[in-house]
């Protein structure tokens, strides 16, 4: 299978990689932002279908400091350029 520069794409990362990168570079974002004592709810969700990333974080913390909205938005960011350096690599 090639991807649409002709390059060979059996090196490709597996499906549950990219999730798993993505996942984690969310969740990372998240907490280095909050003490995961003070989040009060967080759910990431990650799906990775016929080379299309979609992610979704919902954050429910402390809006003291730090807006938890852009935390989000950061997070999701964060997945995207994971699974970009990923792709690179």
């Amino acid at each position: 299978m090639t991807d649409r520069d002709g390059a060979d794409r059996s090196s490709d990362p597996s499906d549950d990689e990219v999730v798993r990168t993505a996942a984690e570079a969310a969740e990372g974002v998240v907490f280095s932002h909050y003490r995961q004592s003070a989040v009060t709810d967080l759910d990431v969700t990650v799906t990775f279908e016929d080379g299309v990333l979609d992610v979704d974080v919902y954050l429910n913390a402390p809006d003291d400091e730090v807006d938890p909205e852009a935390v989000a938005e950061e997070a999701v960011a964060a997945a995207g350029d994971a699974v970009d350096d990923l792709f690179d690599a």
